[in-house]
């Protein structure tokens, strides 16, 4: 059953009348006790119909949304609980609800905030009118977010592949190619890094995994007579533990990087380390020198260039000069 945002006020609004046993409540009161209240929180003038109040109350008695209120009819004309403790506020959460909070929790342990699954929405807001009060239902946390970037809408039906182990066809477009081009894909995995969002899969025929951003896709359809084939390498947690980002290959090997950080920059680093295997190996006038055990990789570049003038890298030698080379030609820009 859909459910949309007045209609759970409207639930609320007549919760809130039938619990007060100090006023005998006729459908005409209801009605007006709606409307004067959806005026106020809504600023909707029009007021409601009897029969969407009829309508209301048979929903609040039914077990559609697990409220099974004891809505009662006194004397042919007086709505009210016939439990006097009853309040919808206090219905507990079915089983399909709960199924559906243990699925989410699960995924906002890893995925910090993802918010991206329409078909919470309406238990969201259930909740919402539940358990937050009226002065409380407010947004006090706010993650970063770019609404901007293409692709999220294929996180929902990736990540119930990826739950479902279904296999798929994603046509992929990469920022080299003129045109997409279709791959059945194994998916296993939703990674984030940055606000964007990539697949780690294997394609049919194709022995390595494979990293694919989201943004680059251009469809995600499920292949119903392929059959998936399961992921036997790694784990993934133990797969990405020397990995700052999200390019490697199942070959690469975690390397011994250096690095000197000035002494204005070095207390960024200390309080917010580059990767957890970060160690201090020297403090002095000229700064901080730290180590960290990664796969050498393009966003370990792009993390260094970040900091400037500010870090030196003092091995290996082939990234030292990657990054000496680069700084030189990003200055030339200027000439």
């Amino acid at each position: 059953m859909s459910i949309n945002k007045l209609a759970l006020i409207r639930y609320k609004i007549i919760d809130q009348c039938l619990r007060n046993r100090y006023r005998k409540w006729t459908l005409e009161d209801l009605i007006q006790k709606v409307s004067d209240k959806l005026y106020d929180l809504e600023g909707i003038a029009n007021g409601v119909s009897k029969r969407t109040i009829q309508a209301d109350i048979q929903v609040m008695r039914s077990d559609r949304l697990g409220y099974n209120a004891p809505i009662i009819v006194k004397d042919k004309k007086y709505y009210t609980y016939d439990d006097p403790s009853y309040s919808i506020t206090n219905a507990p959460i079915n089983n399909a609800d709960l199924d559906k909070l243990k699925e989410i929790v699960g995924v906002l342990k890893e995925l910090n905030g993802f918010h991206f699954f329409n078909d919470m929405s309406e238990m969201i807001m259930r909740l919402e009118n539940n358990l937050l009060p009226d002065n409380e239902a407010r947004n006090c946390i706010q993650f970063e977010n770019n609404h901007q970037l293409k692709g999220l809408e294929f996180i929902n039906p990736l990540y119930q592949a990826i739950l479902n182990k279904k296999a798929l066809e994603i046509k992929y477009q990469s920022f080299k190619a003129t045109n997409d081009t279709a791959h059945i894909c194994y998916p296993y995995l939703l990674k984030e890094y940055r606000n964007r969002w990539f697949l780690i899969a294997r394609q049919k025929g194709v022995a390595a995994l494979v990293t694919m951003a989201l943004d680059r896709m251009t469809s995600v359809t499920e292949k119903t007579r392929e059959k998936f084939k399961e992921y036997d390498g790694v784990p993934f947690d133990t797969y990405y533990a020397d990995l700052i980002g999200v390019t490697k290959t199942e070959k690469d090997q975690p390397r011994k990087v250096v690095l000197q950080f000035d002494k204005n920059n070095a207390p960024y680093v200390l309080t917010k380390p580059l990767h957890s295997s970060q160690k201090v190996l020297h403090t002095g006038a000229g700064g901080t020198v730290i180590s960290i055990e990664v796969v050498i990789n393009f966003e370990l570049e792009r993390e260094i260039l970040g900091f400037g003038e500010h870090v030196k890298v003092l091995s290996p030698a082939g990234l030292a000069a990657r990054i000496s080379k680069r700084l030189a030609q990003a200055a030339s820009v200027y000439g």
